[in-house]
Order: structure tokens, then sequence, then C-alpha cells
């Protein structure tokens, strides 16, 4: 058996240890954070932020990039907060159609050759426009079977921790053990490999947008089953996190590797890092720089660990 760590391994333990040593940190500030009612609150929006960073992911596992995420979540939650409310069939209906429209992007990115930065950057005014004309203002109400199921209290750990670890369980043996996901990988890998085994790359491309697209539907679901209501920028702030969560969770922006457990763990650090700012009284205008500072810290001890080991290996 090899020594050596190898590159799996190290993709998942820089995230394992951040979000070690962030929640260390937190119970320190705060002891009383080590209950089943503050590790709740602590990682109450963990749920919604997790399933975009799995959608994103997706993305990043064919080299794209998504940069309408947010704009996406906060169309979902609209959509959520009114037609699946008042009108569920029809409600359905839109969400299906938007899975179906992130399927036609996929399609149109590969057959055309377009920059997928350029093309979702333009559906981010596609899907904010929509989200604004279906509620112009903040209101709506979750559907009573979302806000029983995100504010459910399970035995023993918060129901955000359970749904995390289902989560990453799933989208893991989707994407990393599954037959479907071999082939997504390789697309994003070596596509040209991947065609002469007798694949369709475009077939491939639309069930990877098509499944991010889920992944994205589940997670404004899931934001408005926490806040109970909805608005136009509810989650305008999740095309950053989910990037963030990915690159923290060890994935990389080419070659199609990823780790959906990485990214879920990534998800939580980031969830986590919020509440530990707040202990330490950082004003909300300056957490976000300071999540970036976090993240680059972690990067840079990602790629100090890479290195070390590459030299180890000669």
């Amino acid at each position: 058996m090899s020594r050596h760590i190898s590159a799996d391994t190290l993709r998942l333990l820089i995230p394992v240890l951040s979000l070690t040593a962030l929640l260390a940190a937190v119970f320190y500030l705060q002891p009383r954070a080590m209950s089943y009612t503050g590790l709740n609150l602590l990682f109450n929006l963990a749920v919604p932020i997790a399933l975009a960073t799995i959608a994103q992911m997706l993305i990043m596992t064919v080299n794209d990039l998504d940069l309408s995420m947010g704009t996406f979540v906060s169309f979902v939650a609209c959509v959520t907060a009114t037609f699946l409310n008042s009108a569920p069939l029809l409600g359905l209906l839109i969400l299906a159609g938007a899975i179906g429209v992130y399927a036609v992007i996929g399609v149109l990115i590969h057959i055309r050759d377009l920059p997928s930065i350029v093309v979702t950057l333009g559906m981010s005014f596609v899907w904010g426009g929509l989200a604004v004309l279906i509620l112009p203002a903040p209101g709506g109400e979750a559907p009573a079977y979302l806000r029983a199921i995100m504010t459910s209290k399970p035995p023993l750990v918060p129901m955000a921790i359970v749904a995390s670890v289902l989560i990453a369980a799933i989208s893991h043996f989707v994407i990393m053990r599954s037959s479907f996901g071999v082939v997504l990988r390789g697309v994003g890998g070596n596509a040209r490999s991947v065609e002469r085994a007798g694949w369709s790359i475009i077939r491939a491309r639309a069930a990877i947008y098509a499944l991010a697209g889920v992944f994205a539907v589940l997670s404004g679901m899931a934001l408005v089953g926490l806040t109970t209501s909805a608005d136009a920028n509810i989650a305008l702030r999740y095309t950053l996190l989910s990037i963030a969560g990915v690159i923290l969770g060890g994935g990389e922006f080419v070659g199609g590797r990823v780790s959906p457990i990485g990214a879920v763990i990534g998800a939580l650090t980031l969830t986590l890092a919020g509440s530990f700012l707040s202990f330490l009284r950082i004003s909300p205008d300056w957490q976000i720089g300071a999540q970036g500072g976090i993240l680059i810290l972690v990067l840079t001890l990602r790629l100090a660990l890479n290195r070390f080991e590459g030299r180890r290996s000669k």
C-alpha cells in the first residue's frame, strides 16, 4: 500500500480540516453552540447552500461555470412561494420547464461552442427578470409540507446535518460510483475518448445540466422552506458561494476533477464561517471579504500540500 497521500484523499482532507478548525473556534468562542439547538442555528442555511454547491459542481464537472446559479435559485424560490403554494400543478410544470431550459443551455453551449460564463451570465438576467415578474416585492408563503420538512427535528442530530449527509452520499454515488457519473466526468476529462467509446456528448451535457437544474430547484425549495417566504434577490450570493464551496471542497475548474463530499463540506464550512465572523463581531459589510480571505487561506494551504506531496512522489 502506498505511503503517499492520494490525490482524492488530499482533496477531501483539507475541507475536513477547515471545517473542523472553524467548528473548534466557534465552540471556543461560544460553548453553548455545542448543543442540538446551537448546531441547528449554526447550520440553519446549510442545506440550500449545499444543494446549490452540488448543482454548480455538476456544471464544473464538464469544465463550465454557471454564473446564473444565484438568480435561478431566487427564481425557483419565487415560484415555490407563489405558484407551488397556490397552484401546485402549475408550479411543478414551471419548475420542470426551467430544468428543461437548463438542459437546452448545456446543449447550446456545446453545439455553438459558446463560453459558458457568457451564456449563463445572460441567463442570470432572464431568471432575475422572471423572478421580479412573479414576485415584485418580498412575500409569498412556503408550502406547509416544505416548512414541515425543513423545520423537522430528527433525534440526536439537527435536520441540516442529516440532510447534508444525505446530499453528500447521494451525489457521491451518482457522480463517483455510477457508470452515468463516470461518463459525465469523462466529458470534462477527455470528451474525445468518451465519444470514441460510443457515448453522445450532447446527451451527456444535456443530462448533467438538467441534473444541475434539479439540484438548484431543490435548493430554492429548501430555502423557502426555511425562510417561509421569498423575494427576487433572496439567493443572489449563491452564485459565488456555490463556486467557492466547490473549490473549497477540492474541486477544480478543468479536467472533471470534483469531490461531491468535499463540495458539501465546503458548503458547510462557508455556512459556518458566517456564524464565526458574527461571533467575532465583524460587520456584515466586511463578512464577505473575510469569507474570501478564509477561502484564499485554505486554497493556499491546498496548493502547498499538493506541491509537498508532488515532491514526495518523485
